[in-house]
């Protein structure tokens, strides 16, 4: 059986999970399993970051920060499973606050390109509706890697939908088998 790692933008999937499934609780493992269901599961790749704190943090930040932490352990806590996270910035645009993710979109094709190249694996499967993983996805494929795509509609960006190799469309069906309990 051919091996398959996930590759999964956190912010991508939560955005979906709440936008259009009214609900961010499904058990991650079963989505990943679910997802490459015709291949061996090596690992599944978890890309977000931790909410923005201030210098000093206001209260509701440490909560959110909390949070959000206590998620991405219980995440990263699962059996094959890796977090990477990168950094959320915050600066001023016409007078209101703009928070801004940094390096997720690198360590998520630098991930892909790295075990593509390495052979690591022989399929990956992208959870993303980015049009800034194409140049990544053209480097795995380069590679001899199959990639499947698994977005929403909703959310997709066409060049990577034209890109990759197989598309998988993330709709209610899935997301019940991928509830949690």
């Amino acid at each position: 059986m051919e091996k398959a790692a996930v590759f999964i933008d956190g912010g991508y999937l939560s955005k979906i999970l709440k936008g259009q499934f009214a609900s961010e609780k499904i058990d991650y493992s079963v989505f990943s399993d679910l997802i490459c269901i015709d291949y061996k599961r090596l690992r599944t790749y978890y890309y977000d970051c931790l909410p923005y704190q201030g210098n000093p943090p206001t209260e509701s930040e440490k909560r959110m920060y909390a949070e959000r932490q206590k998620f991405i352990t219980a995440l990263d806590n699962l059996p094959r499973f890796e977090v990477r996270l990168g950094k959320l910035t915050r600066k001023m645009d016409n007078g209101k606050w703009k928070y801004e993710q940094k390096r997720v979109d690198v360590l998520f094709s630098v991930d892909l390109v790295r075990m593509s190249w390495a052979h690591q694996i022989e399929y990956a499967v992208i959870v993303t509706g980015d049009s800034d993983y194409v140049p990544a996805v053209k480097a795995a494929k380069d590679a001899g890697i199959t990639v499947k795509l698994c977005y929403n509609k909703a959310s997709i960006h066409n060049e990577l939908l034209t890109e990759v190799d197989e598309r998988y469309e993330i709709d209610q069906a899935l997301i019940d088998q991928a509830k949690s309990s």
